[in-house]
Parts: structure tokens; sequence; C-alpha cells
């Protein structure tokens, strides 16, 4: 019998754990269930979340954990429970048919199946019974499974719409080249969708989309239009003061309810925190705030401390719910603080806006955005030591759920962004887990074959890589290349590269595919440009393949990037706007700034001129550092430089021409300073 028990038991995903006592008779996505649901001629229900999902307990908790209701599916369904942070390429999916559909997707993700796994309906969160103008979950059982028994005309025509929309999800429409002009319009359209007094884009909900940021910096960058500076920093430091930022334990939230930055899903996601570590570490290079500053070191410190995993990878999130409570562990009283911090609290309260009353549903989210300058540094200092007694008090409390599962690609950004801020801050113990962390991938994750895995749970590895997987490794070993000069980063990056070549690529039309030509077969495979929370894979990949290309010299590199970028010019002049990543890598092909430093790595001339290097904001730019008597590939516009009367010289090049060797720090500086 299909419907005979709940398996979720034997499962590694802590979501689908968090299942496997529910009167539901669930099964995991495999080609198992796939047979015994056409075995049994019974629609598939497949739900998709993840583990700190708020609307996702709320729904497990009214329908998934009832008996009445789960009785109805287990009697006319076969129930299948995916999380999607672990099988995202099934989420992508039927997310995406969702939307074909007409309706708005998110989690829980509540789609309808046949047993060939063609969607014909759904929907996202439903209550158990109507209510505020949604249907119940337990009318909709009834209807859908009386519409598939009474109505199979009507499943057959909406399959059929459904598939067509999904057969142009790896479409690609031949245009012009993605050119400088057209980069221009897509920054000034995405400026003016900025919110100017609290920043962000457009109004709540409000996610940091750092992707969207960077694109922003780098078009000021280019052309000095102050108001694309604006934009970023005005965002930055209200997510920096807001209470979408752990002012004690340090971190992001995924996104604020409210225009202003105040009230945050409280859920903590890793992807989240690598990207804004990353963007801030490239703003602080330029604008040399303490504020941001603060924040990298606090957020990095916080992924180090309550993120990573003994093996030295990083868990994927912390739950936005304790004890069933949203929110119950960050937020506070006006009493709990005055018991904790006695003298102090009336000056802390004063600056944290945490008032009688609340500020969010009878409590208090501690924020700056009353105020959002920086005190004196003796203020501050005092303030570190209120905020360090609260942390203690806090650490008391019931503490979120944490997702233990590693994935890949969130790593991947993740190293990417510790060992960029190591080099930055001169931090060599961030470096070494940034390191430590990617040689858990290689040696773990990876298959005798070199494949990448992308879920490592239990003390297994599971499920083949997607593509995102790879580029955003591939971007992280490029990254611990140039902190550390060891060539085995550049190799595994180069063989990554292959792999994606041979088993992603898609041939005829291209671009990369989001699965592999030799993975589980879907419905269909999908091709992705546009960026969602996630950088998109083909974005990075593209980011990844002009830096290669310019660290290297060779041109089947710069090749693979240019067909992508055709691939997708089309959708983005349709679009225009979702496409920051692989508008970041046209820029960096196009423009990208290579600089080679030429001397011993430890040598003090050397690291004089790094610091210069680190210490200067260049989007897209690539560092090589080059020991003296080296040769470089015949194709760099560096190659045959040389030191300078034994002293480290650095050469800054644009395109094919190459600065004079620059031997001073000053003198560096200045060239980097230099109109692009």
């Amino acid at each position: 019998m299909i419907n005979d028990r709940n398996r979720l038991g034997e499962e590694t995903s802590p979501y689908l754990l968090q299942h496997k006592d529910n009167p539901v008779h669930w099964r995991a996505w495999s080609a198992e269930t796939l047979a015994l649901a056409k075995e049994s001629g019974k629609p598939i229900l497949l739900s998709s979340g993840y583990a700190a999902c708020h609307w996702c307990h709320v729904m497990a908790a009214e329908s998934f954990e009832s008996e009445a209701i789960a009785a109805l599916m287990n009697e006319n369904f076969v129930n299948v429970k995916v999380d999607r942070e672990e099988r995202p390429d099934i989420d992508h999916l039927y997310q995406q048919a969702l939307q074909l559909t007409g309706r708005r997707g998110g989690w829980p993700l509540t789609m309808f199946l046949t047993p060939d796994g063609e969607p014909f309906w759904g929907g996202t969160y439903f209550p158990p019974e109507p209510r505020h103008g949604m249907p119940g979950f337990a009318d909709i059982l009834k209807a859908v499974s009386e519409l598939w028994r009474e109505k199979p005309d009507v499943v057959t025509r909406n399959v059929a719409a459904i598939g067509d929309g999904l057969n142009r999800l790896a479409e690609t429409a031949p245009a012009e080249p993605i050119s400088p002009d057209l980069v221009e319009t897509i920054a000034e359209k995405l400026d003016d969708y900025i919110d100017r007094a609290h920043g962000g884009v457009g109004g709540a909900p409000k996610f940091p989309q750092a992707a969207s940021l960077e694109f922003l910096w780098r078009a000021w960058k280019r052309t000095g239009r102050a108001s694309f500076r604006d934009a970023a920093l005005t965002t930055l430091d209200h997510i920096c003061q807001g209470g979408i930022y752990d002012h004690l334990g340090g971190g992001f939230a995924r996104y604020s309810t409210d225009e202003r930055w105040l009230a945050p899903h409280f859920e903590k996601m890793l992807y989240d925190n690598a990207q804004l570590v990353d963007l801030l570490t490239l703003v602080w290079q330029e604008e040399r705030k303490p504020l941001y500053a603060a924040r990298i070191e606090e957020t990095i410190e916080w992924a180090l401390r309550e993120m990573r995993l003994p093996e030295g990878v990083f868990a994927s999130s912390l739950d936005a719910d304790s004890e069933h409570e949203e929110g119950k562990f960050y937020v506070w009283s006006a009493a709990e603080v005055d018991a904790v911090l006695g003298p102090r609290a009336a000056a802390f309260r004063a600056v944290y806006d945490i008032e009688k009353g609340g500020n969010w549903e009878g409590k208090a989210i501690p924020n700056r955005l009353r105020d959002m300058a920086l005190l004196s540094a003796q203020d501050e200092a005092a303030l570190a030591e209120d905020r360090a007694k609260l942390l203690a008090a806090r650490a008391a409390r019931v503490r979120p759920g944490r997702d233990d599962k590693a994935l890949a690609d969130w790593n991947g950004l993740m190293i990417a962004a510790i060992a960029t801020a190591a080099q930055v801050f001169e931090r060599r113990d961030w470096l070494e887990a940034a390191a430590a962390a990617f040689d858990f991938i290689a040696a773990r994750m990876t298959t005798a074959e070199g494949r990448l895995l992308h879920s490592y749970g239990a003390g297994r590895a599971k499920h083949m890589a997607v593509l995102d997987d790879y580029a955003d490794l591939a971007r992280a070993a490029l990254v611990l290349h140039e902190a550390t000069g060891e060539t085995r980063f550049l190799e595994r990056c180069r063989d990554w590269i292959e792999i994606v070549e041979t088993h992603y690529r898609d041939q005829s039309a291209g671009g990369y595919f989001f699965t592999a030509d030799d993975a589980e077969a879907l419905i269909r495979r999908a091709k992705i440009a546009e960026d969602a929370p996630l950088p998109s894979g083909n974005g990075t990949m593209t980011q990844a393949l002009a830096q290669l290309y310019h660290l290297t010299g060779e041109d089947r590199y710069r090749e693979r990037a240019e067909s992508s970028l055709a691939a997708f010019a089309g959708v983005v002049r349709r679009g225009l706007l979702g496409y920051s990543t692989l508008l970041n890598g046209a820029e960096t092909l196009r423009d990208g700034l290579q600089i080679v430093v030429i001397g011993a790595r430890d040598a003090d001339d050397t690291t004089a001129l790094l610091r210069v290097v680190h210490g200067a904001s260049l989007p897209g730019r690539t560092l090589a550092v080059v020991a003296p008597g080296s040769t470089l590939p015949h194709d760099r516009p560096a190659a045959g430089k040389t030191q300078i009367d034994g002293k480290a010289a650095a050469y800054v090049c644009r395109g094919a021409t190459c600065s004079l060797p620059i031997t001073t720090p000053a003198d560096l500086q200045e060239a980097l300073r230099a109109p692009r």
C-alpha cells in the first residue's frame, strides 16, 4: 500500500524530520514515490517548505497534525513532503507552475500533480477552515479529489496550459548584445524604485536585495551619479540600524514586514547574511563607515559562533519561532531590560527604542532607527557592555531551532564573503575558517568522480548539485586562491567549471540549465538568469568565467561568458529588472580591472601594496599575486612584467593595457582612483 505510514523518519533533512510524526502518510520525493503514485492512480499532493518558515509551521500545526485532515489526505492523495532548500530543483519548478496559474508563489507551497508529476492546481498556505476570504484546506482536498475523479477533462486542460508555460522556462530569446547603454538604462529604472526615506526597493515587505544594491553601487562607481550611491547607503544604514538586524547577537533576518526595516520576519538565513557581508565590505572599502565595519565583524562572528557545524561548514538557517511564537527569542519588554541592566537600563532603552508598551505586538524589537548616528566611542563601548549582558541573559531563553543541513551553494556564498572580508580587515582567523569550510565540501560533499553534492546532514551528503552549487563555490575558490596564492583552489575552480560545461550547458541555445543532464529526470529542465533571494547561477557563473578569463587569459572562458550573456540578452531586455548578478558579470567581463602584484606574498613591500588594493572599492576587479621569477601566461596583459630593482611592483591593467610599474602604496592608491 502506498499510504501505509509516514516515512519521513528515514530522511536527514531537519525540515522533513519536523513532519515525521504527522498523521499524514508523508513520503519524500523519489523515483519510488512517483512509481507508486502511478500504480495507485491517485494524484500527488506536493507540500514544499523549509525549517525556518513560520507559515509552514502554522499550516503544519493547523492541518498536518489534524487527524481529520490527515485522513482526507491519506485517502485521496499520495502525499509528498519536499525541503525546498534540499531540493531547489523541485521547488523552483512547481513555484513556476503555481505562478503560471496566476497565483503568487511562496511557502508553504501546496501543489496538486498527476501521478506523472504534471501540475494541475495549487496554492500556498491554506487555513484548515475558511477564514478571511481564504478557502479551507479540508474543502480544497475534497474539491480537488472530486475534480480528479469526475472531471478529468478539466485536469487535462489545466495540465496542458501549465505545461505550455513550463516549456518556456528554458527558452532564450536572441537579441542585441547587452550594451553599456542598456545597463545604464536599467540602473536608472532600478534607482526610480528606491525608497529615498528608508532605503530598499518599493514598500513593505522589504527584502535586502543585495545583488540589486551592488548593481547600483557599481553604477555609481562607473558614472559618479550621486543617487546611485545614496540608494545603497540609505538602504544599508537602515538595514544595519533597523530591527531586521539582531543588535545583541549579530546577523540579519530574512526580510522586514514594514517599510522602515523595524519588524523582521525573524528567521535568519545563511545566504542573506553572506550577501550582506559581501556588500557591506565592498561599500566599506569606499566609505570607511565604522557602522559597516561593526556589522561585518558581528555578523561573521555570529556565523562562526552559531552557524558553524563541527565539520567546519555552515548550517542553513535559524527558525523564526521559538516556543511556537514568532520572534519570542529576540524581543524584550522594558521591565526585562531594567532587570538585567539596572542603572544603565534607561540609557540603553532610549538608544534602542525599548519603551513600555513596546514597538511591535506589545514587545520591543531593539533598533536604532530613531537616531542612526553612532555615539562617542565611550558611549558605544558602554552600550557594547550592555548588549553583552543582555545577550548572556537571552541565552537562557528557549532558542529557535537550527536547520543543521549544510548546502553547497549557500556555503559558497559565505565562504567567499568571509574570505573577502578576511583580506580587507586582515583577519587570518576568518580566512582559516573559510578555507576549512571549503576543504570539507571538496572532500566530503564531492563524489569520487569530482561531482558536487548539494546537501550534507546527519553525516551524509546527498542529491546531485545544481548549477548554483558550482557557480557559488567556483567564485569562493577564486577568492581563496587570491587570498592564499594556493593553486589548489584555482585548479578546483577549473575542474568545476569543466563539469558545468559538460553537464549543464545548453549546447543549442546557450546558457546553463539549473540541473545536470544526468540528474534525476523532472518534467522540465529550467534555465534561470533572474535573481531570487539568491543570486542566479547563470549570473554568478558569468562572473566566475569573466574573472577566470582575466586571471588566465584563456579565451575559452571569455567565449563561454559571452555565450551566456547572448543567450539571456532577450529576457533581460524584456524584464529589465531582476538580472543584477548577470549584469554585474557582463560589466566584469567588459571592464574588469586587473591588478597584478609581483613580489613575495609575505614580504613587507608586497603586503603594503596589497593593503592598498584591499582598501579600495573595486567591484569586479581581479587580483593576482605573482612570485618573483614566475611567468605569467603570454596572453595576459601583464605578461613579461617584473619587479623593479628588487622591489614589489604593481601593474594596473584595463583591457590589454597596463600601467607603468608602481612600487609605492601612495602611487598605487592614486592609480586605483583614476576614472575608469
